[in-house]
């Protein structure tokens, strides 16, 4: 029977850390670490984020500063505001919630955000520096994940870890993170043939796939570390992930539940990022 990981304690953990590193660093400079967070338009999962950071803020200690824009917002006018936040000396890190209006594109505005503020690490040079291992800044979601599996004790060196998915938000970075560990590291997705016999080798398995209950219990190793990153609504409105919980938890050590897992992670290294930025802005080390 797996040991299930608790994502909300990790992330309360990693919270305490950022907000006692806040409490002395304010003590010591007399300056806040400050987000923005941008929304643009009504999406009623985005309101909930952009929520949700603002409470995180207020938890650690940080400014937080929220601009919401109409769902009619042109891409200049989103560039323009980007722009003024790149220069503003209390913001140190800023957030464009995505998805954004069809009329926007969303690399236009990555890619105007400043890496330095960058804090989603989404900009092609954070991405950059990131697979040649020298990045100030890791994307939330898999720095988050790679905390839950250091929390079981478990050592990447040299494991078998597969991970099922390619987006640029989780799968590759997550790769590169566990490549960066010494793991052995295999990237599977929607045309890998004999994705069962892959995952069954795996000490490690994450999966990124967007599929309700896709990794089943005969996918798995058992004995193995599974991270389950998905967020799936079933037809009776209720969460599920990726993985089949109730079969996965007979073959795994250590398992994410959904929700509860992988989610409170997201916005800990988020918190995490931004003091990162704080303290390089204001040449802290």
């Amino acid at each position: 029977m797996a040991t299930i990981i608790d994502g909300k304690k990790v992330s309360a953990e990693v919270k305490e850390q950022v907000r006692q590193e806040t409490e002395t660093l304010v003590t010591k400079y007399g300056k806040k670490p400050g987000l923005a967070v941008v929304i643009v338009g009504n999406d009623p999962a985005s309101r909930i984020y952009v929520n949700n950071k603002k409470k995180a803020c207020e938890t650690v200690g940080f400014q937080s500063f929220e601009y919401a824009l109409s769902e009619e917002t042109t891409q200049e006018e989103l560039l323009e505001l980007v722009q003024t936040l790149n220069a503003d000396e209390k913001v140190n890190g800023i957030l464009v919630q995505l998805p954004v209006p069809k009329q926007i594109n969303d690399k236009a505005i990555i890619n105007a955000i400043s890496p330095e503020k960058d804090v989603d690490a989404f900009h092609p040079e954070n991405v950059g520096r990131i697979m040649i291992g020298e990045y100030s800044f890791l994307p939330c979601t898999p720095a988050g994940i790679m905390e839950l599996i250091d929390s079981t004790g478990i050592d990447v060196s040299g494991k078998k870890c597969v991970v099922i998915g390619r987006s640029n938000i989780v799968g590759k970075p997550m790769a590169m993170l566990l490549l960066h560990r010494s793991g052995t590291v295999t990237i599977c997705h929607s045309k890998t043939e004999n994705l069962a016999k892959i995952t069954k080798e795996a000490d490690i398995l994450v999966a990124a796939v967007g599929k309700a209950n896709f990794v089943t219990g005969d996918m798995i190793k058992k004995g193995a570390v599974v991270i389950d990153v998905g967020m799936n609504r079933l037809e009776n409105g209720k969460l599920c992930g990726d993985v089949n919980f109730d079969e996965a938890k007979e073959k795994a050590a250590y398992l994410t539940p959904v929700p509860g897992g992988v989610g409170p992670m997201t916005i800990s290294m988020l918190m995490k990022n931004t003091l990162t930025a704080f303290k390089l802005q204001n040449h802290i080390f």
